[in-house]
């Protein structure tokens, strides 16, 4: 009986023991999946990480830019286009702010045809004066799709360089040649011949950057004095500055480069066709208008590296044509104060001009303006962490005998003569009276050098000061009667103006 009794105790522990063993299995958990870790993508170059379960890599960048300007405009401009800066009022702001958050994404996925590539660059600005105190802004400066040679989307315009943004410059008011401070929308092909050699055609939408306005001389054209345009900022609009009478874009730009991309640097030709449309001669549509015009733009570019006055070291130029194609000449950021035109008062003393595809008067044709530019850029490494960069434009624009006529005319009216005030077309008045001979001709001279320090890697700050010569070709006298300027006579001369910037940097 007690060996009964033994036995059932025994048999009990062993199901209690099978039991609490079965309970304690039961709560393990199911073996969990690897973890699938960000791996590095080594095809692309440094920075590109594979998307978790796919084979796309991706980098993700950008940068935080605090900018000062000088005795300038948001941009570094030089105070060109009247208003309490060019006007030379005690008004005006002796310097200018600006903070800018710059983000990246660049992905690339090897395919059959090649690498699929999308990139975005969007930024987001706060200008002192300009926005509110928590305000500011966002730009999508490029956003764009490659594959198999083809590029859609906005990017640097096919007719620039490729080191169009790598110029040793922190002003993107210095004038040198075609804008290409953002991408523009484009569908571009590209054709690769080997050994470095290429060549692509591109439909480009040239609004704003390509237009650079027309006026009809039965019109005010804001004139030289006035304290503001009816754009409030380039870029918002095409060119909606007071006398602006180009119609709407019909056709894009045909643009077309050849390309030779070597270690020692590239050699780049570009060239351009520009629709020049003109409105109305009138009011309105049964008025007329004159017929399309079409411009060309042409382009040559070098790049020299790693010279022998020291590794990094640079050397890069380039020149370009335009005729009625005046934008891809006078580039850079002037034209974040509006369009068209050049003013600069000094003392007793005015110079002044307006950058125009063309002119037309009532019942005639457009008339073309020729516009041509060189360029240089030298950079050196005096260490690994301190550069300086020297660089130099000249820039130039005329409007031949007859597009003189019209503009000598249309600015000597008197109380009826062309140079209006900075309001609207049908409120516009005379804002003053030209008496003056010779041409219509101006020429921009610039100078400039940057000194850069990098203490640690992707941080740089940098010191920039530029010297501008308006070189205009009339002889004679303005009366005007602009707001913030006493209403006295000006004597026509050439003008300076000086303006400089400080940067800092942080790349990632």
């Amino acid at each position: 009986m007690k060996m009964f009794s033994t036995l059932a105790v025994a048999l009990g522990t062993a199901a209690s023991i099978v039991v609490a063993t079965g309970a304690h299995a039961a709560d393990l958990p199911v073996k969990a999946k690897a973890v699938e870790y960000v791996k590095v993508c080594s095809l692309y170059g440094a920075g590109f990480y594979y998307i978790p379960g796919t084979d796309t890599c991706i980098k993700i960048g950008g940068a935080i830019r605090l900018d000062v300007a000088l005795n300038g405009g948001t941009y570094d401009t030089p105070f060109w286009q009247g208003g309490t800066g060019g006007n030379g009022v005690s008004t005006k702001n002796y310097y200018a702010t600006r903070e800018r958050v710059n983000m990246t994404t660049d992905t690339r996925t090897a395919s059959e045809y090649g690498v699929v590539r999308t990139y975005a660059n969007l930024q987001f600005d706060f200008s002192q004066d300009r926005e509110s105190i928590g305000g500011g802004f966002v730009e999508v400066d490029f956003a764009f799709i490659q594959f198999a040679g083809f590029t859609f989307g906005k990017a640097v315009s096919q007719f620039d360089p490729q080191w169009a943004l790598a110029k040793p410059t922190i002003s993107s008011g210095f004038n040198a040649g075609s804008n290409n401070t953002t991408g523009i929308p484009q569908l571009a092909y590209t054709a690769s011949f080997g050994g470095g050699v290429s060549a692509t055609l591109s439909l480009e939408n040239s609004s704003p950057y390509r237009n650079a306005g027309l006026y009809n001389t039965s019109t005010f054209i804001v004139g030289p004095g006035a304290s503001s345009y009816t754009s409030s900022a380039y870029g918002s609009t095409s060119n909606t500055f007071l006398g602006n009478d180009q119609a709407g874009n019909h056709l894009p730009e045909i643009v077309g480069n050849v390309r030779l991309d070597q270690n020692w640097g590239t050699l780049h030709f570009g060239a351009a066709m520009h629709e020049v449309s003109a409105g109305y001669y009138g009011s309105n549509e049964s008025t007329g208008h004159p017929d399309d015009a079409y411009g060309y733009a042409l382009t040559a570019a070098v790049e020299f590296k790693d010279l022998p006055t020291g590794a990094g070291d640079s050397l890069k130029f380039d020149a370009a044509y335009g005729k009625g194609a005046a934008k891809y000449v006078f580039g850079g950021t002037t034209d974040t104060s509006g369009g068209g035109r050049y003013a600069k008062y000094s003392g007793n003393s005015l110079g002044f001009g307006y950058i125009l595809d063309g002119v037309f008067a009532t019942g005639g044709q457009v008339i073309q303006s020729s516009a041509w530019e060189v360029s240089a850029y030298y950079e050196h490494y005096w260490t690994p962490s301190w550069r300086t960069s020297v660089f130099g434009n000249y820039s130039h624009i005329s409007y031949g005998d007859a597009g003189n006529a019209l503009l000598m005319s249309a600015f000597s009216g008197g109380t009826t003569g062309g140079l209006g005030t900075n309001s609207s077309s049908a409120a516009a008045t005379s804002a003053g009276t030209l008496a003056a001979t010779g041409s219509f001709d101006l020429g921009l001279a610039q100078i400039g050098t940057k000194t850069s320090w990098t203490p640690v890697k992707n941080l740089t700050l940098s010191a920039e000061f530029i010297y501008s010569h308006l070189d205009q070709n009339l002889t004679g006298t303005y009366t005007g009667t602009a707001s913030g300027l006493p209403k006295q006579t000006y004597t026509l001369k050439d003008q300076n103006a000086y303006n400089g910037a400080l940067q800092i940097l942080r790349s990632f």
